[in-house]
């Protein structure tokens, strides 16, 4: 059998066989999901997840410059999550924690896919889209997918019935900063033209900069026309959002309207995506039963000064175990279910939403480790409710764990890390590497990770210990110690 057939037959089994699970997993939750005149009373699910936005780069935490009203809304109306995690603070391994509920070490994801990878996300994890894929919903992607471009890795092998989109950062193109000041030859031997897929097909092989201008707004075509097309039946959309990722875009109506600059006009272009969403969700009737939830895939580039976003009040950003790489601002509203106008500050990620999802739509979770929980009883405002979580573990592309945090205690281990001199103009700075020792820092009275006080505190710092070394032996601590319980990628 030819090569490409073969992994077309094998892509199909995988699918076929993930629907059959679920599908027999459907059948247990029918009686949950119906009225008694049939018609279906499943929650929707839009997850909007934009690409290096920082914690106060949205209104509802603090954006300056630039306004972003229908967000400000969406937190009036709904929950501000203001102790959010991702899996990591670099893109890919971010998103196979939220798809995934795991922490990606777990996955054996750990840095970037790109342009000329042969991996991606293992084809027998179970993602949050098989997961109500096989119980009916209707999924899409739209946007970044980043998690391996490879056929079995795109998301029609990983539950998504439509994807359009980019497979991986909008700056590996031959546009690239770092590669643009040489001939077109030599560019493209680092980086190869950038192409927009439908499905598994590449429907543009090169996307032009003038092409990034619209994306923002196709994707949200594209997300509206799939709200209608599939409004009588429950749906799942993750629109995976390119910005504000550099190099930054803004269509020609929102160019130039901020006095932050181009930052500005795409955090401007996002809101009214937002508010279409919604716009388009209350003149369907569907806003009562649907779940959005807004954040980011971890903190800003900071590197890229005046194109890059802001994390205040953390340290660092992107690409660091600082609270300014790890914690984004979240966003959920859900009419109804969630209380209006409130805040949670208890500890969660993006990996709670899988467990969540599953327990708002009655489907069994995936018979495997997740390090996600449900977070249920905190988006619906229930008395006393509690982070589910003892303790959240930091790890970084070498799959070394770099800090746990319990409560309002952080022990960050000895690590190197690079702090930024900002650039500008869309041109990165340069990075210090700087040294960390082993660290306690006491979020509840410095945020900013300023003042270590382990010697203050040695109970603490052996409690974290303790709990750090468990994780070990689970997940490992670097290539060369892998524990008992890390999955492979796909390759």
């Amino acid at each position: 059998m030819h090569s490409s057939n073969r992994r077309i037959r094998n892509r199909w089994i995988i699918g076929t066989l993930k629907l059959l699970v679920f599908s027999c997993f459907a059948a247990t939750s029918c009686c949950w999901a119906g009225d008694d005149s049939g018609q279906t009373t499943r929650p929707n699910f839009i997850v909007v997840f934009c690409d290096d936005l920082g914690y106060a780069d949205i209104g509802p935490f603090g954006a300056e410059g630039y306004q972003t009203p229908r967000l400000d809304q969406m937190a009036q109306e709904g929950m501000k999550f203001t102790d959010f995690y991702v899996g990591r603070s670099f893109c890919s391994p971010s998103r196979a924690a939220l798809l995934t509920g795991c922490i990606p070490t777990r996955v054996g994801i750990g840095g970037n896919f790109g342009p000329h990878s042969q991996d991606g996300l293992h084809p027998d994890e179970i993602t949050l889209a098989d997961l109500l894929q096989g119980n009916g919903y209707a999924t899409a992607c739209f946007g970044k997918w980043h998690l391996g471009h490879q056929p079995k890795f795109l998301p029609p092998a990983q539950g998504f019935d439509v994807y359009f989109g980019i497979p991986y950062s909008n700056d590996m193109w031959p546009f690239h900063p770092g590669v643009r000041h040489l001939p077109e030859a030599e560019r493209l031997k680092r980086w190869p033209h950038l192409p927009l897929y439908e499905g598994t097909d590449i429907i543009q092989p090169q996307i032009m900069p003038a092409d990034q201008t619209t994306l923002t707004k196709r994707l949200t075509d594209r997300a509206v026309e799939f709200i209608r097309e599939h409004r009588q039946q429950p749906f799942f959309i993750y629109l995976a959002n390119p910005q504000p990722h550099v190099p930054l875009f803004a269509s020609d109506e929102f160019h130039g309207r901020t006095e932050r600059g181009l930052f500005g006009d795409v955090l401007t272009e996002i809101d009214w995506q937002m508010g279409r969403l919604i716009d388009t969700l209350q003149r369907l009737d569907l806003d009562a039963n649907t779940c959005i939830v807004f954040t980011s895939d971890n903190g800003p580039w900071l590197s890229y000064g005046d194109h890059a976003g802001s994390a205040k009040p953390f340290r660092e950003g992107k690409g660091t175990n600082f609270e300014g790489g790890f914690r984004v601002p979240c966003v959920m509203r859900w009419p109804g279910k969630i209380p209006a106008g409130t805040r949670c500050q208890e500890l969660t990620s993006t990996m709670d939403l899988l467990p969540s999802f599953a327990e708002l739509a009655s489907v069994p979770l995936p018979d495997r480790v997740l390090d996600g929980r449900s977070i249920v009883p905190l988006m619906t405002g229930a008395a006393g409710a509690k982070s589910p979580h003892d303790a959240f573990y930091f790890y970084d592309g070498g799959h070394y764990l770099r800090a746990v945090r319990s409560g309002k205690w952080k022990l960050m281990f000895a690590q190197k890390y690079n702090s930024p001199i900002p650039g500008n103009g869309g041109l990165p700075g340069t990075n210090q590497r700087r040294d960390l020792s082993q660290s306690l820092f006491n979020l509840e009275q410095d945020i900013g990770e300023t003042t270590d006080v382990a010697d203050q505190h040695p109970d603490v710092v052996a409690l974290l210990e303790n709990l750090a070394e468990a994780m070990r032996q689970r997940l490992g601590d670097g290539p060369k110690v892998t524990g008992t319980e890390r999955r492979p990628k796909g390759s």
